[in-house]
């Protein structure tokens, strides 16, 4: 099982947008993360538009392959572009770097 970690930066002027969208994920967007083997997939976000994802997977290869695979993930994704900072034209998802895991308490 991989452990995965990323970050993104959310603009400052679409934090509460991008909160309130978070709050009703479409139902077809998580039941294609579960499908995709996303597991354990959170997001953490900070004043300053900092936004934090964690996420578990057998390989997080063959999950973000799955998932671009999807119709709904090419929509979920054109809608949250316009949120982000740094992503030079790149789709949210193709922007997820993960950090390397440096500890873990088992």
């Amino acid at each position: 099982m991989e452990r995965v970690c990323f970050r993104l930066h959310v603009r400052a002027e679409m934090i509460e947008a991008y909160t309130e969208a978070h709050r009703s994920v479409w139902p077809e967007m998580r039941a294609a993360l579960a499908a995709s083997g996303w597991r354990n997939y959170s997001l953490f976000l900070a004043d300053d538009g900092l936004l934090v994802g964690y996420l578990e997977c057998d390989s997080l290869d063959e999950a973000t392959a799955a998932m671009a695979a999807t119709e709904v993930n090419a929509r979920w994704q054109a809608a949250m572009a316009a949120y982000f900072d740094g992503l030079d034209g790149a789709a949210p998802d193709e922007g997820i770097v993960p950090l390397p895991e440096i500890f873990h308490l088992d």
